[in-house]
């Protein structure tokens, strides 16, 4: 199936000015922490750019190196122990369905390496006499490392390293415990430890479970005494990790008195890495990964520098660095170009000749290498650990000036003028089945096409390709603190966190979620992941994927409302792989036709349910995200879309809800089983945001069927269950159920609120039709809270727009846009936090700042519907409106002032701002103009 999308730019939008607004982010030091840097991308290839002075990182990713292999994500005839899981949970016994199903309902992992084999072969060092283990063992040559380190060895410099490594330290035994047990508290240690105290060994555990050892007395001996520890890693993060809280020492204590009492052994301990070649490790599910390093290193005293400024200017997607070194002024921009393929960095300087550096490619990546290629081009080669993935780069200079040549693989440039560099990459990946295409060949062509091209050619197509997407929108909010500009983008957000008077920021907040969309998702790459397309980690947070139970969802919300509707063709084609492995999942767990997906896939687009049974049984990540094609008709009116991508998706999708759906024998409706509240509560039968989802593809499919005028007697089908699910129900605390069961706990602040569906991104529960569920709604969400995580202040932010509370909604914002302390809000550079990064906040937040200024989900589109009062000035031009409508809106003093809609569908428009209401016939492509009052001029 061939995708046809209702594009952005097929559909004629308006090209807007973007100058007067404000676009940059800015700062006055360099990044020293990842989300400190500044990302760019082409939605295929993605960078972070740090802008040091002596040494200048910019990390790199390439969007389709991924762990794993095309593979069978699905256990054969799983569908055998349906029936008996859904009687499991009928019979209240949800602790053995969960057992049933985790034991055979969950997809099959990659493959396992002989671990075994491995650690033996690993422990055959304790048969030596002198052994690490031993007290008097010569560790002198070993180096040191501090000890804790609660995210991994991998913060101190042991990016991707799993193994068998050897920790050692000593310790000074008070005289006063001598004769006494100790308690040996040592906390978290992933994945294994064997842990010694002179020799003896007091503990081994292999499970993420606290080390609290005791150590016998027999052990001890007066003065010092050795720690060894042997940590075993196999996958993630490792090493001795202690407590999250870094107030909270790891040591020892005697065994009869107070942790109050503990000897802290947190410091610097000895370590020996034994061996890294461990066995795979099996994976449900792949982990996006980083591609390499590219630094630049100059010969700077950093002190003695002056005017030092880093910027990322989101109207160009364009970062620069300048600053004065010995009365030279030295500047460099950095771009990916998407016409190009390519990232680029020009250097240039105010004196000639002042232009030098080293160039080096480097991979966190075990298996890498970097040659010369010719004498201004090296290469890197990377091949992922365990998987059918590899890429390939090639760094090219060309310098005005000055000499080039490669030593020792790293390209040294001598007294330029100016120069430019250009980074390709490209993996053997061709789609989800297929891994024979040639990274070299494909990263050689690209900068092939660059020879004859000037730096200031690739620039300009570059920023006009980007432009045609960025600039069919603009915000303005008033200037009401226009101060604020001039200040660092991290102070800046740390002054609007304690005071919100800063409409700009709010604004460029909202422009930057766009930017970020842009950069991670053009037409023709893959969906944007958890982190977007930025990523430096071996072992990310969730393995930096697609999870559909909200987070992958949340990353488009913003792509139709804020006139951004090409960057879903990625996601559209992802949702047309997945309905070919999902009709497998939906065969072999189901035994059902159509297709489905739980709640995570990757880049292999596996189906089948992941991680436990507790969670990860969600049958309706497909549905929901058949809802992304709906809306994409509502918003363009695009028939062909609707006819040739969406309504086979949907209908698919429909076919197996059909025959999925079950009578439960306490109510007779009909539900969904097994399946959870996404993350919460475990395994189930009927949980609410289940229904609510079915019943809206449902409804969708129905409706696209009456307006293709095809499959009557499945629409008739389906009209008839539809009526037979479980319906929302109001609980005994006013409050919308989660379950169908009336057990919602109102002290319960779980960062998911899977249940509200229905209000957004759905539209089934509104003031219109539902007003008391509405309230039922809002009720559940007073009492769930407003501190969340950052992707979960997005979704409250959208909800709170829909409840029509635009001052409730802006608090929210305040409080996604404020630094990170531990919990959510937003890194210096505005990604952000869950912590830690994931982007889907950045996308959450931005539609709910457009939804506070258009709502368009039932049949009138709302101006200014959730209007806060801290945003009483301001003009929006090109939001966008379900039934093909483009809108401009002007207001002052919090009162609506203009309204222009463009009719790009010829559909009938009904407007409505408070108590006004106008309802006409339009013609496609016609403008029509309003005033406050919807008077038409």
């Amino acid at each position: 199936m061939k995708l046809s999308v209702g594009l952005a730019l097929s559909m004629g939008f308006t090209t807007i000015n973007a100058q007067d607004q404000d676009l940059t982010l800015w700062y006055d030091k360099p990044a020293t922490k990842w989300f400190e840097a500044l990302p760019i991308g082409n939605g295929r290839i993605g960078a972070m750019v740090f802008g040091g002075v002596k040494n200048d990182r910019v990390q790199f990713n390439e969007e389709t190196l991924w762990t794993g292999y095309p593979r069978n994500y699905n256990k054969q005839g799983a569908y055998k122990y349906l029936d008996t899981i859904r009687g499991l949970l009928f019979a209240g016994k949800q602790k053995q369905a969960e057992e049933l199903a985790g034991r055979e309902f969950l997809g099959l992992k990659s493959n396992e390496g002989n671990r075994e084999a491995w650690l033996k072969k690993v422990q055959a060092i304790l048969q030596l006499k002198n052994n690490p283990s031993q007290p008097g063992y010569n560790d002198t040559s070993w180096k040191t490392m501090a000890v804790p380190h609660y995210e991994g060895w991998e913060t101190q410099g042991f990016e991707g390293m799993d193994g068998a490594v050897w920790f050692r330290y000593q310790f000074d035994l008070p005289a006063k415990w001598n004769g006494e047990d100790l308690k040996l508290d040592i906390n978290k240690i992933t994945d294994q430890d064997f842990t010694y105290i002179n020799g003896v060994l007091v503990g081994s555990q292999a499970n993420a479970d606290a080390r609290n050892y005791v150590i016998p007395a027999s052990a001890l001996k007066a003065g010092k005494n050795t720690i060894a520890i042997l940590v075993i890693n196999f996958a993630g993060k490792g090493g001795i990790m202690g407590y999250k809280d870094v107030s909270n020492h790891i040591g020892v204590y005697p065994v009869n008195e107070a942790a109050s009492q503990k000897l802290s052994i947190n410091g610097q301990w000895k370590y020996f890495i034994q061996d890294t070649d461990v066995p795979a490790v099996g994976q449900y599910q792949a982990a996006y990964q980083p591609f390499g390093d590219l630094n630049f290193l100059f010969d700077v005293e950093e002190s003695t520098v002056t005017d030092y400024k880093r910027t990322l200017d989101i109207a160009k997607a364009k970062a620069t660095m300048t600053y004065s070194y010995k009365g030279t002024t030295f500047s460099r921009e950095y771009l990916v170009s998407a016409p190009d393929q390519a990232m680029c960095v020009r250097f240039t300087a105010s004196r000639n000749k002042s232009v030098s550096f080293t160039a080096e490619l480097s991979s966190p990546h075990k298996s890498n290498s970097v040659k010369r290629i010719d004498g201004n081009t090296v290469s890197l080669e990377v091949n992922v650990r365990d998987g059918a993935l590899k890429g390939v780069g090639y760094l090219n200079i060309r310098a005005i000036g000055g000499s080039v040549l490669v030593k020792e693989n790293k390209l040294v440039v001598t007294g330029a003028d100016e120069v430019t560099t250009w980074l390709t990459a490209n993996t053997n990946y061709r789609n989800y089945k297929d891994v024979t295409a040639n990274p070299s060949q494909l990263a050689w062509a690209s900068l092939n096409k660059l020879k004859n091209k000037s730096w200031q050619q690739v620039n300009d197509a570059h920023i006009k390709e980007y432009q045609s997407y960025f600039n069919t929108f603009s915000i303005s909010l008033g200037h009401n603190n226009a101060g604020r500009s001039a200040l660092t983008t991290d102070r800046r957000l740390n002054e609007f966190a304690l005071n919100n008077n800063d409409p700009d920021f709010v604004a460029l907040y909202l422009q930057y979620g766009r930017y970020l969309v842009i950069s991670s998702s053009r037409p023709g790459t893959r969906p944007a992941n958890l982190q977007g397309i930025w990523n430096d980690l071996l072992s990310p947070p969730w393995g930096s994927k697609y999870t559909t139970n909200i987070n992958a969802e949340m990353n488009y919300w913003p792509s139709d409302l804020l006139n951004l509707s090409a960057t879903q063709q990625p996601l559209f084609e992802m949702i047309r792989e997945l309905s070919v492995s999902g009709r497998e999942t939906a065969k072999q767990y189901y035994n059902a036709p159509g297709w489905v997906l739980h709640h995570n896939t990757d880049l292999w687009r596996g189906t089948a349910a992941i991680n436990a049974s507790n969670h990860g049984i969600w049958v309706t990540g497909g549905a929901w995200l058949c809802d992304h094609l709906w809306q994409h008709y509502l918003y363009t009116q695009s028939n062909k879309f609707l006819k040739d991508t969406a309504y086979p998706l949907m209908r698919s999708a429909a076919e197996f809800f059909s025959a999925f759906l079950v009578k439960d024998p306490g109510t007779g409706y009909l539900i969904s089983t097994p399946s959870n509240s996404p993350e919460h509560g475990g395994l189930v039968a009927g949980p609410t945001m289940d229904h609510q989802i079915i019943r809206n593809l449902f409804k969708s499919v129905i409706d696209a069927g009456a307006v293709l005028k095809v499959d009557e007697a499945f629409r008739k089908k389906l009209e008839t269950q539809y009526r037979q699910i479980a319906p929302n129900t109001i609980g005994r605390y006013g409050q919308l159920q989660e379950w169908m069961q009336d057990v919602d706990d109102t002290t319960d602040k779980h960062r998911h609120v899977s249940h509200l569906w229905a209000v957004y991104p759905g539209s089934e529960i509104n003031w219109e039709q539902t007003p008391d569920m509405v309230k039922a709604a809002r009720q559940s969400l007073l009492y769930r809270g407003d501190a969340a995580t950052g992707w979960s202040l997005g979704w409250k932010i959208n909800l709170w727009a829909r409840f029509l509370d635009g001052d409730h909604t802006y608090k929210l914002i305040q409080m996604l846009l404020s630094p990170v302390k531990g919990g959510a809000g937003s890194y210096p550079n505005l990604f952000d936090a869950h912590p830690p990064f994931q982007i889907d906040g950045n996308f959450g937040g931005a539609a709910g700042i457009g939804e506070m200024l258009l709502q368009s989900h039932t049949k009138y589109v709302d101006i200014l519907p959730a209007l806060p009062s801290a945003l009483p000035e301001g003009e929006v031009k090109g939001l966008k409106a379900r039934g093909g409508f483009e809108l401009s809106i002007q207001w002052s003093k919090g009162v609506l002032q203009a309204v222009t809609v463009k009719s790009l569908a010829g559909q009938p428009l009904h407007l409505r701002y408070k108590d006004h209401v106008v309802s006409l016939s339009t013609e496609q492509n016609r403008t029509y103009q309003f005033n406050g009052s919807l008077q038409q001029q």
